[in-house]
């Protein structure tokens, strides 16, 4: 048992990357059979999701990586930029793929209609709140920050945004309980994004409320702007290639903006020494 839980520390984070979206289509081919219950269907999938990840921590490192995992949650001291930030994001991101596809279509600005009937329901926003903290926990708190530890920020949420995807594919194949007719590739094109951006803020804060709220922000977005399929596959296409856009240059600012300090310090220490 000892062997086996040194081997299962060493890959944790590989372990659990290959397992979230292999258990994910096991859990949605079970509900397709009427083998798994479907009324467990809408919060099972994100609750499975957290209990393998939880249960893998915990044989690895016990009550004491339980307490790591969660951690980033009791951070909230942060500037109040930053949740400005988290709350209006992926707002502004929907605002300007609606504004390029206003000048694309010749400056027809009727495509603002915003649909708040989703989110009216108190049941419904909870769900989505809660499912937004799920997905921080797992993808950010977990596995960027595991994965950046020996790789640079950038790759780190990259792969996460990856198998963040890869994650959702049997749910979007499944379509219940999803934006409907998502396609695939552009969806792994946004989570890529949504990871990379999760990355810039929890890097600037290291607080995982921040990112809560940016998650939440960007499902509640994708409801109430027309960027959803529902609007044009090539509306969601062009949302998720601008989100990510925007991300790598985000991701690039901060990372030369860190840079350019750690040689500012280097510099001041060498001079007082």
């Amino acid at each position: 048992m000892d062997r086996l839980r040194v081997f299962v520390r060493t890959f944790e984070i590989w372990i659990f990357l290959i397992c979230a979206p292999l258990t994910s289509a096991i859990f949605v081919y079970g509900v397709q059979l009427h083998i798994i219950p479907g009324r467990i269907y809408i919060h099972g999938r994100f609750f499975l999701l957290l209990f393998l990840l939880m249960g893998l921590v915990k044989f690895t490192r016990g009550n004491t990586g339980l307490k790591d995992l969660f951690s980033p949650m009791l951070i909230w001291k942060v500037p109040v930029r930053w949740y400005l930030f988290a709350l209006l994001f992926a707002s502004s991101i929907a605002c300007l793929t609606l504004c390029l596809k206003a000048f694309y279509l010749g400056g027809d600005f009727t495509i603002f209609k915003l649909n708040f009937s989703a989110i009216t329901s108190l049941s419904f926003v909870i769900n989505m709140i809660l499912f937004a903290l799920v997905g921080e926990v797992v993808w950010v708190s977990f596995a960027v920050r595991q994965l950046s530890k020996f790789m640079n920020i950038f790759f780190a949420s990259q792969i996460v945004g990856l198998v963040w995807g890869l994650w959702w594919a049997p749910i979007v194949l499944f379509n219940v309980g999803v934006i409907e007719d998502l396609p695939i590739l552009a969806l792994i094109i946004n989570m890529m994004g949504a990871a990379g951006i999760c990355a810039v803020v929890y890097g600037q804060t290291k607080s995982g409320i921040c990112v809560w709220v940016l998650q939440t922000m960007l499902n509640a977005a994708c409801l109430t702007f027309p960027v959803a399929p529902g609007a044009g596959i090539q509306t969601y296409w062009a949302f998720s290639i601008v989100y990510f856009l925007v991300m790598l240059g985000l991701m690039f600012y901060f990372n030369r903006t860190k840079k350019r300090s750690q040689k500012q310090n280097i510099a001041f220490t060498k001079i007082i020494n």
